[in-house]
């Protein structure tokens, strides 16, 4: 086979193009890069905003004494818990949702999707929240942070739009063999919408391991802190600190490498808190790209 000759403009162009996304991706990859040479470097010079490209110094002591705060792993385990549990409500939620939307025969089917949806646009604001949970005995509940997410708008929407996209000649052909709704569900539709469902996920993952507030509002019992709690407060130590070393509490030079300042408790706990969803996400990043694409055609 006889192999089809680039030209200069080609050749030219692919090496523009080629230069251009390695440019691109370092730029994406410099602010997780910076966030850890700053966090391993004396934090003294880290400060100062002396660490630019390379460390100065290096040390661990900032992970250690992250890792020393008390009921750290029982926060872990509380986040853990709720993103696990949350990300399969929320998917299975809006899956089943999305799906009977998508279903003629399903009674005020119109009203109850415009009815769902409108909730994007309207909320009644965060005291009628909070007296809504309180009432329905869900402070200082684990299933404050499960409930809640299991309806969102947007994902139905997304799983709507990606459904109506799959044949209906599928489910006819399956109601003709007997096979009921739930059933075209579970053996027919979810089966094919894995795309979006990871999309949904990793939506769901991140907002559930990332959020604190609704810990912040509820819960009043340290056994329920989720970890971002936990390292929110520990952020909030840093005015703390900065003031202790400007009065001079913290007098040993040598001391000033390892001990700690505003800027190393902020970067060190956002490389905690990062890190485990950067680990996660090249896994779902195929099923990513294709559900947000092919949810995004209509609505």
């Amino acid at each position: 086979m006889k192999k089809k000759k680039i030209s200069l403009g080609d050749w030219i162009f692919n090496i523009f193009l080629g230069l251009f996304f390695t440019l691109f991706t370092l730029i994406c990859i410099y602010p997780f890069y910076y966030l850890i040479i700053n966090t391993i470097s004396a934090n003294d010079i880290s400060a100062n905003g002396q660490i630019m490209f390379l460390p100065k110094g290096i040390h661990f002591q900032n992970y250690i004494d992250v890792f020393k705060i008390p009921d750290l792993a029982s926060a872990a385990l509380v986040s853990l818990g709720r993103t696990v549990l949350g990300t399969i409500g929320a998917v299975l939620g809006a899956a089943y949702l999305g799906f009977m939307f998508t279903q003629q025969k399903m009674w005020a089917r119109k009203f109850w999707y415009r009815f769902t949806i409108i909730t994007m646009y309207f909320n009644a604001g965060l005291i009628p929240w909070y007296i809504t949970m309180r009432n329905l005995h869900l402070t200082n509940n684990f299933l404050a942070y499960i409930l809640p997410a299991i309806v969102q708008p947007f994902n139905i929407i997304l799983v709507k739009t990606y459904m109506e996209s799959i044949s209906p000649a599928l489910q006819e052909a399956a109601e003709i063999d007997g096979a009921s709704v739930m059933k075209v569900f579970m053996k027919i539709m979810l089966p094919l919408a894995k795309p979006i469902m990871a999309t949904i996920a990793i939506f769901a993952a991140v907002g559930q391991w990332n959020s604190f507030q609704d810990t912040l509002i509820l819960m009043t019992k340290p056994a329920l802190y989720t970890l971002q709690f936990l390292l929110y407060q520990y952020i909030n130590q840093a005015s703390s600190l900065a003031a202790m070393i400007k009065n001079g509490t913290v007098i040993s030079t040598s001391s000033l490498a390892t001990m700690q300042t505003p800027t190393s408790i902020r970067m060190t706990v956002s490389v905690v808190v990062i890190l485990p969803i950067l680990l996660v996400y090249p896994f779902f990043q195929k099923y990513f790209v294709k559900g947000i694409m092919i949810g995004s055609v209509k609505g």
